[in-house]
């Protein structure tokens, strides 16, 4: 979630190709809670997605991420093929609450006791309960895991390893690997790096050269035509949907 300030900075006049200049606008909590909201229903759609990809292969999809891994059925089979691996028995036709609560248990155990995978302050009455935030969280867990971090091991040139090192987190391994592809363009984070939006044109173009080819001479203060260019490129020619 954005802080009072970083929010506040974010209200630009922008006149028609003309310098900007900065309004300030006093924050409400009402402004930060809306921000919030807006930021965790693009979560929602992007993990939805992500999340049907891959169900598509055993012919299963959500529609709702707060209703429909609740009975434990579908994150399981999300799990399996995450992992290439089975479960093992759970309820198929879960009806009674506790026997959800058994089917996420088992989901839980399995990604912690076999796959190794950190799950901190999640139990299965969260996900049978629809708990959006702990949903979310486990989610994003899941790709971190399968998704950026055991593919970026796959990937790495240099024989498993990102920026001669081993022993980091996902998050630092994702950085790692960013900045590995936009060298020319610095990122150290995952916040204020990338409010100008040059540093998705960079990485936009650094995929795929030629579709962001001018991102070094963006107007830094033309931040939202920044992001909009590259994210659209990406839509276009990578395949990668807008939020």
């Amino acid at each position: 979630m954005l802080s009072r300030s970083s929010i506040s900075e974010r209200f630009r006049d922008y006149d028609a190709g003309r310098s900007s200049s900065l309004i300030e606008m006093p924050v409400t909590d009402r402004d930060l809670a809306a921000h919030d909201a807006d930021w965790k229903l693009i979560q929602k759609n992007t993990f939805t997605r992500w999340a049907n990809e891959h169900l598509k292969q055993v012919n299963k999809a959500i529609a709702d991420l707060e209703v429909d891994f609740s009975d434990g059925v579908r994150l399981i089979a999300l799990v399996e093929i995450l992992s290439q691996k089975k479960i093992g028995r759970f309820n198929r036709r879960p009806v009674h609450r506790n026997q959800k609560l058994e089917n996420i248990s088992i989901c839980l155990d399995f990604l912690q006791d076999v796959e190794k995978i950190r799950i901190v302050n999640i139990d299965s009455s969260d996900i049978v309960g629809g708990n959006m935030k702990l949903i979310l969280g486990l989610i994003w867990t899941l790709i971190l895991h399968y998704s950026i971090s055991m593919q970026m091991w796959d990937d790495a040139e240099n024989g498993g390893f990102i920026n001669g090192k081993r022993d980091q987190t996902p998050k630092q391994k994702l950085l790692g690997w960013i900045t590995s592809r936009i060298p020319d363009k610095p990122v150290r984070n995952f916040t204020t790096d990338w409010n100008d939006g040059t540093a998705i044109g960079a990485l936009v173009d650094a995929v795929a050269p030629g579709l962001c080819p001018n991102w070094k001479i963006w107007d830094p203060r033309r931040n939202v035509a920044n992001a909009t260019e590259a994210m659209s490129a990406a839509e276009q020619w990578l395949d990668v949907p807008q939020a």
